[in-house]
């Protein structure tokens, strides 16, 4: 279990717990990495789970916002295709056939043809998708404004520059 103490500086989190626990078991690994990833992806279920809750008084999840949002931040008239839509929400076709079926059902968004091609149903917001998603991107913005409130706008800027660097790093595009 990892320790507190009553500065955030000095507290132990999970991650500690795992680098020493691999520094015990498998002194000759180097775990540095895992200071970084494992809190990458802890910090990033952490935020899913926050953003869940905090969207469920709108009836939404995070995966339900995140394909209305890229919807409203694409523009008038609010359509995307399918594959656009998957390559900045990152869900799989499947994923992204269910999550689009369930939004269509609740008035969200409408499917039609793009340009008289059958084969893709582009997706456009609604105005109830439009009502939604604006009330409930403040949500969001505000859910991450809590998440960063213990750091400052120079912290703020050099952590956005670091990630941005490790992103741009890594291979998956998007």
């Amino acid at each position: 279990m990892p320790k507190r103490s009553s500065s955030v500086g000095a507290e132990l989190d999970v991650v500690d717990q795992l680098l020493q626990d691999w520094r015990r078991e498998r002194p000759e690994l180097d775990a540095s990495a895992m200071a970084v990833v494992g809190r990458i992806l802890h910090l990033g279920r952490l935020l899913e789970a926050g953003a869940n809750e905090r969207l469920r008084a709108a009836g939404i999840s995070y995966t339900d916002l995140d394909v209305l949002a890229t919807l409203r931040r694409s523009g008038a008239p609010y359509r995307l295709t399918p594959t656009a839509l998957r390559k900045s929400v990152l869900l799989t076709s499947g994923a992204m056939t269910a999550c689009l079926n369930r939004l269509e059902e609740r008035g969200l968004l409408v499917r039609r043809a793009e340009d008289g091609d059958r084969r893709s149903l582009a997706a456009a917001l609604t105005a109830a998708g439009i009502r939604l998603i604006d009330k409930a991107i403040v949500t969001r913005f505000e859910q991450a404004e809590e998440a960063v409130a213990g750091l400052s706008a120079a912290e703020r800027a050099e952590l956005a520059r670091l990630l941005r660097k490790l992103r741009l790093q890594m291979s998956a595009p998007g």
